[in-house]
């Protein structure tokens, strides 16, 4: 199995095994509420059960993107040695550089603020585009522009000029529960405006492709298919619920599992791209590790549940708030933590200063922490200024720590500083100082204080080596 996410976009084609008449006929009966309880028609003009009422308000919100962009082509040849040499580049007919081509994609956009333009979309949908054309329900077509993306959500925000535009109102996605109906909107291989109806199939789901983005994805059994990514995944109060971003397929086709990001994320990611242009990710500032059955053993827990803090980084909010190392994180805002991706997943969708309610045990007893996501420059900074001063020597470098949680970074080297002299270089990650292992800033800071001779062992690279520092 593979997963596939939406290049060209999509909403995915599927015969729903219950008809229209079945669904009207549920959403009529008790305990669901009567057609005068929510906001669109159970039955159409000829009071036949039917979306359609539903869908002629909301389908003009979503909108078909078209990109143009280039993209680098290299044949491989030319990363032999000899054709460095440009005379034999053109006895064989090879360019001088490096060659490119035209690269075209289709996807899907909704459409959340009518009156500033802004359309929802999947990052991928945009990633690489020089050019942007927009084309709504009615035929108009304008050319968009960038307002940000956040690749590691799979959002993009755009934005085009037009007047008496329709748009989508984002659901509370917190709210959506498995079983709950749902209509997916986009333009599946380029066929426009194609509406497909499912179920939430689950909610929460993590896992799918990438492992460094950050997931809690809606899976839905609304056909979904390339051409729909970016497109809207709609509640039947005709609110969106989410993006369609992937779907999981052995051949690259609907086979019923499709994911959509939960509306609550793209508004948190839409804001902080209007805002700043970008996403600014904050941090807890712990290194954590699952928990296996010999970890649990070892430390004496009854089970393998949470995630075992190995480190806690010196100025951060998980230093400030008293958390420490050998504390167990069971629960964030009342969210069980499983896993290193379950902690990671949930704080990195949360903004910079938003409130964390910690369950943690310690010494076999559980307490609960309050605290707030911290920002990650604002750690990187503490942590620099702590180690810059600790020995002149080291002058000029800043240090932070190590993304494997393992030793002390050279984030930058100013030219001609004492560092620099010293031979120091950025990116080079420091394990030790005379022969003893530093795991953090402030054991560095305390490694170096005062040292006349250093012996500083680093990686760089892939290898290792030793400086000695006078």
């Amino acid at each position: 199995m593979k997963v596939v996410s939406m290049e060209m976009g999509g909403v995915r084609h599927q015969k729903v095994l219950s008809s229209l008449v079945l669904t009207a006929s549920l959403l009529c009966a008790a305990p669901f509420p009567a057609p005068a309880a929510v906001p669109w028609q159970v039955l159409n003009s000829q009071g036949v059960p039917s979306l359609a009422p539903l869908l002629e308000k909301i389908s003009p919100a979503v909108v078909n993107i078209a990109t143009r962009g280039t993209t680098e082509v290299r044949n491989p040849l030319m990363d032999h040695p000899m054709f460095e040499d440009p005379n034999f580049r053109r006895f064989f007919g090879m360019p001088d550089g490096p060659q490119t081509q035209e690269t075209q994609s289709l996807g899907s956009g909704v459409i959340v603020d009518a009156r500033k333009g802004y359309i929802l979309t999947n990052a991928h949908v945009i990633k690489g585009a020089d050019e942007i054309k927009v084309n709504l329900n009615d035929e108009r077509e304008f050319t968009a522009k960038v307002i940000g993306a956040d690749e590691e959500t799979d959002v993009a925000l755009i934005q085009i000029e037009a007047p008496n535009l329709t748009e989508l109102s984002l659901a509370d996605s917190d709210k959506a529960r498995p079983g709950d109906f749902v209509v997916a909107i986009g333009n599946p291989f380029g066929l426009r405006h194609t509406v497909t109806s499912g179920i939430v199939s689950a909610t929460g789901r993590s896992g799918i492709g990438d492992p460094d983005s950050f997931q809690d994805y809606i899976q839905t059994d609304a056909s979904i298919n390339p051409g729909n990514s970016g497109g809207a995944l709609v509640n039947f109060q005709g609110e969106l619920i989410g993006l369609n971003s992937a779907i999981l397929s052995r051949s690259g086709g609907n086979i019923g599992i499709g994911f959509a990001v939960p509306a609550n994320i793209a508004r948190q990611v839409m804001q902080q791209l209007i805002q700043y242009g970008e996403v600014k990710r904050g941090r807890l500032g712990v290194v954590v590790q699952n928990i296996t059955p010999d970890l649990a053993k070892a430390f004496g827990l009854s089970s393998n549940a949470g995630v075992l803090v190995a480190q806690v980084q010196p100025g951060s909010a998980a230093d400030k708030a008293g958390i420490k190392a050998e504390d167990v994180i069971m629960t964030i805002n009342g969210r069980g933590v499983q896993s290193y991706r379950d902690l990671r997943n949930t704080i990195g969708l949360l903004r910079v200063g938003d409130k964390l309610t910690l369950e943690i045990q310690r010494n076999g007893k559980r307490q609960v922490i309050n605290t707030s996501v911290g920002e990650a420059a604002e750690l990187k900074e503490a942590a620099n200024a702590a180690a810059t001063v600790a020995n002149a020597k080291l002058e000029g470098a800043q240090f932070g720590p190590a993304e494997e949680g393992s030793g002390v970074e050279v984030s930058d080297v100013k030219p001609q500083s004492p560092a620099a002299r010293n031979g120091l270089r950025p990116g080079d990650v420091i394990t030790a100082i005379n022969r003893r292992p530093v795991r953090s800033v402030a054991e560095f800071q305390r490694a170096v204080k005062g040292q006349d001779t250093l012996l500083v062992t680093l990686n760089r690279g892939p290898g290792t080596l030793f400086l000695v520092i006078k």
